[in-house]
């Protein structure tokens, strides 16, 4: 295998690992007055303001993209030099060139894959569905498969390696979205007083916030009593069933069960039928009656539109969607992600 061809390989993962899609920067235009006409229809009239208020969640949601974008670009720049830099100086010292210095620290080191390890892949492969030809005939393709898969990762270790025998440190800020204003209105867990308040906003239909539960409990049971999480509804337009899986979970507020029903929703599968929705009430021990004419009455559906609209004036356009202390996280990300926000603000507070 062509060790320039390995080389550029695996310095290009190293540089893709944390990519997002681009977008590009939204363009200046002129800003107009509140009041200034941007439509007439007939006798009534669009203001600019009236405008501004029915696309604000979704600017303020493309502001926060680029302006995380930006930073990735940047943070990547600075991994590329970083990671010349790093090669050229330990390839100096040692008398050769980048490439030959990677040939022989890593490339000539991979050994060769068994056919024990060749014959376990294509049998992986096999059972994943994919038609291949006789392993005898493919048998060289894996090979060097194996092989370029255990360089790549012998070249990030060896790059590690290299960073920290020539004490690299990286001085840019982690990247920290802008505070938002949102208000902590909803059901809630945690003490009044915590230091740390989550706001999220969730659909009981969405898999990523199925996904993201284990995590907000671990977080939890990780900062005990300096947490406060606050729960909102966001069903998404086409999670169709996760509006009236939302009332239930508050009808079962109001027999002070919100979060038993809430987790049971969590764990329904995707089982959210109205007749689902009466039996999981059966099943954390409401009284059936008075949760069967909450739900029908469509009694808590105001409840629902309330906190939708408070996730779209703040930006909310996808589920979950966490703020930290004003601090927005999208998706389900890894506990890490949460902590290390939580504990920037602990020691913010901490210096006050």
């Amino acid at each position: 295998m062509p060790f320039r061809n390995l080389v550029l390989g695996a310095l290009a993962l190293l540089a893709a690992a944390c990519q997002s899609p681009r977008s590009a920067q939204p363009a200046s235009q002129q800003k107009e007055g509140a009041s200034t006409p941007v439509a007439k229809i007939g006798s009534q009239t669009i203001t600019a303001g009236e405008l501004d208020e029915q696309v604000k969640g979704d600017l303020k949601q493309l502001q926060q993209q680029f302006d995380e974008q930006q930073y990735q670009l940047r943070r990547q720049g600075l991994e590329g030099m970083i990671r010349r830099k790093v090669f050229e100086a330990k390839a100096k010292q040692a008398g050769v060139t980048p490439e030959e210095l990677i040939n022989k620290e890593v490339v000539e080191k991979i050994p060769e894959p068994s056919d024990d390890e060749i014959r376990a892949l294509y049998e992986r492969a096999k059972a994943g569905g994919q038609q291949l030809p006789p392993l005898d005939q493919v048998k060289g393709d894996i090979a060097k498969f194996i092989k370029n898969q255990k360089a790549q990762g012998e070249l990030l270790a060896y790059y590690d390696q290299l960073k920290k025998d020539q004490g690299v440190e990286v001085l840019l800020p982690v990247y920290m979205p802008p505070k938002v204003a949102v208000e902590a209105t909803g059901p809630s867990k945690g003490p009044e007083t915590a230091p740390v308040t989550i706001v999220e906003f969730s659909d009981y239909q969405c898999p990523f916030c199925v996904k993201a539960e284990p995590t907000v409990k671990d977080l939890l049971a990780a900062y005990p009593g300096k947490i406060r999480l606050v729960y909102r509804d966001f069903p998404l337009p086409t999670h169709t069933l996760a509006p009236k899986a939302a009332e239930a979970a508050h009808c079962a507020g109001d027999q002070s069960k919100y979060w038993e029903m809430h987790d049971r929703l969590f764990a329904s599968g995707g089982k959210l039928s109205v007749s689902d929705l009466k039996a999981y009430a059966r099943e954390v021990g409401l009284d059936g009656t008075k949760f069967d004419k909450c739900l029908d009455s469509g009694e808590k559906a105001s409840a629902v539109a309330f906190h939708q609209k408070a996730g779209q004036d703040v930006g909310v356009t996808g589920t979950p969607a966490f703020y930290v202390n004003g601090h927005p996280i999208s998706g389900a990300q890894p506990l890490e992600n949460f902590r290390q926000v939580v504990d920037e603000e602990l020691a913010a507070q901490a210096k006050k």
